[in-house]
């Protein structure tokens, strides 16, 4: 049987990201090709490990994370240019 995991390089490691899934943001610390399977068939998925501001870490698909400062704004944060 092979490995549980292995460690994935990512180029928004220790920075601030925005899990698209949650809204939740934190600092990526680790991206991990883990086997999710609890059976006797491997399924392989890359996982990111995100702390959040409490501390605590919390797991989402690696295609759920974006750079938190690239975010588009919102309706409430956008100003009505006829407004002006």
């Amino acid at each position: 049987m092979s490995e549980c995991y292995e460690y994935v390089p990512h180029r928004l490691l220790r920075q601030r990201v925005r899990d698209i899934a949650s809204g939740t943001e934190g600092v990526l610390m680790a991206v991990i090709n883990e086997n999710v399977s609890n059976t006797g068939i491997e399924r392989w998925m890359e996982l990111a490990y995100i702390r959040g501001a409490s501390g605590r870490e919390f797991t989402t698909a690696v295609t759920n994370v974006q750079p938190a400062y690239d975010q588009p704004k919102t309706a409430a944060g956008r100003r009505d240019p006829r407004s002006a």
